[in-house]
């Protein structure tokens, strides 16, 4: 039998590291018109360490420990962007840069924040990116945008944190891309 007041020794289990990838949805093919170089997102130092983040307040970080990203967030944005604009048929090319592209256009775009939120009275997730596009004949900024996509998590737990990530990014880039000139690209090329 056991008094109040017993001590008892918990040993507790490190939990194991889960990996965790964003997912997106592809847009249908319309018409190409100009060939376009995609730069790798850029993004903050504590994006690129690989373990999810959340904020407890505007000023404080956090770090999941045993929750990191099976892919670089700036690798996937790159991937995601270019997958849209090859469905998209704007372009006749459109291809990662590599330092010596023949293309006609570069975009060149930043992952500012990937983050749940765990302020301001419940779970949300904050996602915001921005990118810049330039007639590399003209050397010209022909197009830039920037856009903020928060979303409200149901659960709290990390899984149901992911999926409304991934949700909050497709739409942020389907944003991101709304403002896209297509017209003027087509007429800038003929």
């Amino acid at each position: 039998m056991y008094k109040l007041g017993d001590v008892f020794e918990v040993k507790k289990e490190i939990p194991a590291t889960k990996r965790r990838a964003l997912r997106t949805i592809h847009p249908s093919a319309t018409r190409a018109q100009a060939s376009v170089a995609i730069r790798e997102f850029r993004s903050p130092d504590y994006l690129r360490q690989g373990p999810l983040v959340y904020r407890a307040s505007p000023e404080q970080i956090g770090f999941y420990n045993y929750h990191r990203w099976a892919a670089d967030p700036r690798e996937f944005v790159t991937s995601a962007i270019t997958d849209r604009l090859r469905a998209g048929g704007t372009f006749t090319d459109v291809k990662v840069y590599d330092g010596r592209s023949t293309a006609d256009y570069i975009l060149s775009g930043r992952l500012e924040k990937l983050e749940e939120v765990d302020y301001e009275g419940g779970v949300k997730v904050e996602i915001a990116l921005s990118a810049q596009m330039t007639d590399v004949r003209a050397g010209a900024q022909v197009w830039a945008n920037a856009v903020i996509e928060v979303g409200r998590v149901d659960q709290r737990n990390v899984p149901a944190v992911v999926s409304e990530m991934s949700n909050a990014m497709d739409r942020a880039m389907d944003k991101l891309l709304l403002s896209f000139p297509t017209s003027a690209l087509a007429s800038s090329r003929q």
